[in-house]
This record gives structure tokens, sequence and C-alpha cells, in this order.
């Protein structure tokens, strides 16, 4: 099995605040906090002995090039992104930020999305990324408007009922 991994696909380089914040913490506890435990236990376990069979040296040898490969995609990619701080000039139009309420037109069940950067997406939440295929139907669209979205589940109809910006 080789290293090599196919490039990943170009993702929008927005972000909020926050989420940026948020991956610049992350990158300050990986190499500060996290990597140095790491390398201390590698080190304990290479003391060990016999590192072929070694399964602790095995496992924090693995561990630390997760860490590493973290540490050098955070390092390219926060110097890379754009905050975001401003919401749009139309704020009737669904753009990057927006909070989106939607109605499903055949089930009547409500749906609420916030479009951020694809760094910060949390569906459990509700922040859907702005590369997803439902944020990608409702850009442009405004309050009223009806799209149809590719959900998991399969597509579904909804109406936009409300778009706001803000958090």
């Amino acid at each position: 099995m080789s290293r090599w991994r196919p490039p990943a696909e170009h993702s929008t380089a927005l972000i909020t605040r926050d989420g940026f914040e948020r991956l610049k913490a992350e990158l300050d506890d990986l190499w500060r906090v996290r990597r140095p435990e790491i390398v201390r236990a590698l080190s304990a376990a290479a003391a060990e002995g016999d590192r072929s069979e070694n399964a602790e040296y095995i496992y924090r040898k693995k561990q630390l090039g997760e860490l590493d490969r973290r540490v050098r995609y955070l390092s390219k990619r926060v110097p890379a992104l754009k905050v975001v701080e401003a919401p749009p000039g139309d704020r009737d139009a669904i753009f990057f930020g927006a909070i989106v309420d939607l109605d499903d037109v055949e089930t009547g069940e409500s749906l609420r999305y916030r479009l951020v950067g694809p760094d910060e997406a949390d569906p459990s939440r509700g922040d859907i990324s702005i590369d997803s295929p439902v944020a990608r139907a409702l850009l442009k669209k405004r309050e009223d408007d009806e799209v149809e979205v590719q959900l998991p589940a399969g597509p579904r109809r909804v109406a936009i009922v409300g778009v706001r910006y803000g958090s």
C-alpha cells in the first residue's frame, strides 16, 4: 500500500470568524499540546526495545503521522482562508453566512440550515458547507421561492420561509 492519496477536491476558501478561530485554536492545540504528548509517549515506547513487535510504538508512530498530516493541512489551509465578516449587500437573497428556514412542500417538515465554509460544516448543528448540493441549490434564491434540493433521503421540494444573517 502506498502513501499516495488522490488530491482533494478544491473547496471554497470562505469561513466565518468563529470557524476561523476554531481552526486556529485546533492547530495551536495540535502543535503545542497534543504533538509533544505523543512524541513523549513514542520515545518511551521506543525505549522499551524491539520496535517490530512493540504495539505501543507502532500505535504512537501511526498516531503521530495522522496528527502531522492534520497539522500540515491546517498550516496550509488557515492562511488561505478568507474570513467573511459582513453580510452581503442584498440581505434578502441567500449567500454565504445565511440562516435559511425551509418547509418541505410535501410533508410540511421544517428545516433550518446555515451556509458556512467547508472547513466548519457540522450538519448536527445545521451548518452545511457552501459547496454542498443543498447550498448550491439555495444560492441566490429568496424568501417564498420553491426549490428542489438533493437531500440524503432523495430529492425534495422545499419552500424558503425565511432568510436572515447573523448568529
